[in-house]
């Protein structure tokens, strides 16, 4: 566990949770607004999540050769995450409403 520092430890941990926070709040001004095309970026961000508790993990067993897998699911993950969220902004995108009244209308 010693392969991060304790600031280091912080900066993780705390950007795992602040990513699961953003997911949720995101959900919720979906429900909130009514606007379920925001939920594609909820599900979108997921693969992300998993891409950051790899990195947590594999720093966690001190960075050991055995679970180099980790690095290379971090990887993939991260590149899924990447794609699905673009795709969730598309989704996003698409199922803009045009009316002025609810805000979202293009600028």
């Amino acid at each position: 566990m010693n392969a991060l520092s304790i600031p280091t430890w912080i900066i993780h941990i705390s950007s795992v949770i602040e990513w699961i926070v953003a997911i949720f709040l995101i959900w919720r001004f979906a429900e909130v607004k009514n606007l379920p095309a925001w939920r594609s970026l909820s599900f979108g961000m997921l693969p992300a999540l998993v891409s950051a508790m790899c990195a947590c993990t594999w720093h966690f067993f001190d960075n050991s050769p055995a679970l180099e897998w980790l690095v290379t699911t971090q990887a993939a993950t991260t590149l899924l995450g990447n794609c699905t969220m673009m795709a969730a902004a598309w989704w996003i995108w698409k199922n803009r409403s045009s009316s002025p009244s609810d805000g979202t209308s293009d600028v």
